[in-house]
């Protein structure tokens, strides 16, 4: 029996020599990397945390189970119950989805991997959560708005946060107003990063506009908004018409008033009329002047012809233009009468003037004194 118990003792330690051990052990397999995807959470947001792993032994290594778990940074998805066998210099990765329960700060929900034959390895995976969104600024708008009037808005969007923001778009929203586009795309925001989207807006009435900024972390959508008053004023720049170098020259019947206009104004003047307003009465030849364009500082002399009351002691001279977008303005000049007489009325073509009326009759005076003169010599 002895010789057969050395035989068997023989083989099997053959055969383990041969077949060497059954798995490396726990000590071999590390955690080569972390990450998670976007980089930065926000409170309520969920991402795609991944850890890879890699067995540096010169052995295959069978584990267990894979799994995450903590508090602040919660894991949403399954545990890896069943991983197997990772070969010498082999890799692995495994995903876990998860959220971001608290606040802000730093979290680290625990990896742990299991092992077959004994023993576990655990590597807390670091996550930050930060709540700072993207901010919004108004970096140009008019100095005051008008009805029907429309005025270009500028809006900056930046990104102060860690990581990059995806997805970008403003969205104007609000009623008492009529604005294109109705969206701006900005894309993509790195870290730090800025862009710009304007807005032609025209108002109906004084409103309030919102400009909603909707921008994705990862998956999640987030929004943030601009309230921006839409009151009505004066607007600074504007065409600004002036009469200047005015004098009033009596004609048959009524009044030539010549002078000046001016566009003091830093915006050009569009499609300008002058005309006499009530109570005075338009009459030919110049009912109404037109001058045209304006630029800013350009004037251009003007002259209308009217009618007025005896009475009147001044009369309105009214300026009409428009904008570039066609809205319609008016402004007014009392321009003073009374210091000068108008001119009587024309007889029409077949009337004689007074004038020639009185010669016309002296005329005929001197013609009949001579008659009576050489009637009485005879």
């Amino acid at each position: 029996m002895k010789p057969l118990y050395l035989v068997i003792v023989s083989l099997v330690c053959a055969v383990a020599a041969v077949a060497g051990p059954a798995s490396a052990g726990p000590a071999d397999i590390t955690v080569t990397s972390s990450s998670i995807d976007p980089p930065v959470l926000m409170k309520g947001d969920t991402g795609m945390l991944t850890v890879t792993i890699q067995n540096n032994g010169a052995d295959p290594v069978s584990i267990k189970s894979a799994r995450l778990f903590g508090s602040g940074v919660v894991a949403l998805s399954d545990s890896y119950p069943s991983v197997g066998e990772i070969g010498a210099g082999n890799a692995k990765t495994f995903t876990f989805t998860v959220r971001a329960d608290a606040g802000e700060g730093t979290f680290y929900p625990m990896f742990v991997l299991d092992f077959v034959n004994a023993g576990s390895l655990r590597y807390p995976v670091p996550v930050q959560v930060e709540d700072t969104p993207l901010s919004i600024s108004v970096i140009r708008k008019p100095d005051a708005f008008a009805e029907g009037r429309t005025a270009d808005i500028t809006i900056r969007v930046a990104n102060p946060r860690p990581n990059a923001a995806s997805g970008v778009q403003v969205v104007p929203q609000g009623t008492g107003f009529s604005v294109t586009p109705s969206s701006a795309f900005i894309g993509a925001l790195s870290a730090d990063g800025s862009g710009t989207a304007v807005f032609n807006l025209t108002p109906a009435a004084e409103t309030t506009a919102t400009f909603q900024v909707v921008w994705r972390n990862g998956i999640n959508t987030h929004t943030a908004d601009l309230v921006l008053p839409i009151p009505f004023g004066e607007d600074k720049r504007q065409a600004d018409p002036l009469i200047t170098n005015v004098e009033v020259r009596p004609e048959a019947g009524g009044y030539r008033i010549v002078g000046d206009v001016m566009n003091a104004g830093l915006e050009s003047a569009r499609s300008v009329l002058v005309t006499p307003g009530a109570p005075a009465t338009p009459i030919d030849p110049f009912r109404v002047y037109v001058v045209g364009t304006l630029d800013p500082d350009d004037a251009s002399p003007f002259e209308v012809t009217l009618r007025a009351d005896a009475s009147a002691t001044e009369v309105p001279i009214i300026v009409e233009y428009r904008d570039d977008d066609g809205n319609r303005y008016t402004t007014t000049t009392m321009v003073g009468v009374g210091g000068a007489l108008a001119a009587p009325p024309d007889e029409g073509d077949g009337g004689i003037p007074l004038a020639g009326i009185i010669v016309v009759a002296l005329v005929a005076l001197g013609v009949a004194g001579a008659i009576y003169y050489s009637w009485r010599r005879k």
